[in-house]
């Protein structure tokens, strides 16, 4: 029984899905934090018509326009943060069993093509910069994770 999960979780598919859930789990986190703490909501100001009319309501349905308004942001980063996960996860699999090695060179291609995925539909040179920004960024993380310490 242990060894099939094991066996399952070295699939490159589970390992795609697996960071896709969690990193749905983590943005949903993330995205819930940043929407109650967001300056930039449509009612953030009673001097606004936006909040002029928001303040006008009752309570309990400024309350739910609240809800509604972080759920939605929530919701959003969780899909974003899983896409991401579940890319950079399923790319850097498949590379490193091609490669059969486990190395830095990995993450830098992994992020370098997710990078470029997320950004291609800006453009060419959108995705080329979100291909060295992810790239570098991959390379940061996994160099300060896998450091050797003394």
């Amino acid at each position: 029984m242990v060894k099939s999960m094991q066996a399952a979780m070295d699939s490159c598919v589970a390992k795609t899905a697996m960071s896709g859930v969690m990193g749905f789990a983590l943005g949903g986190a993330f995205g819930l934090f940043m929407s109650s703490v967001a300056l930039k909501m449509s009612y953030d100001t009673p001097l606004s018509p936006q909040g002029q009319q928001m303040a006008s309501l009752p309570l309990r349905e400024q309350l739910r326009r609240g809800f509604r308004d972080m759920g939605s942001r929530s919701y959003s980063s969780a899909k974003n943060f899983g896409k991401v996960g579940a890319i950079f996860a399923g790319t850097e699999c498949c590379i490193e069993s091609y490669r059969a090695k486990s190395d830095l060179s990995n993450s830098i291609a992994a992020g370098c093509i997710t990078g470029g995925v997320l950004a291609a539909p800006a453009g060419p040179q959108a995705a080329a910069f979100g291909c060295a920004g992810f790239a570098a960024f991959s390379a940061a993380i996994d160099a300060f994770m896998h450091r050797q310490t003394d």
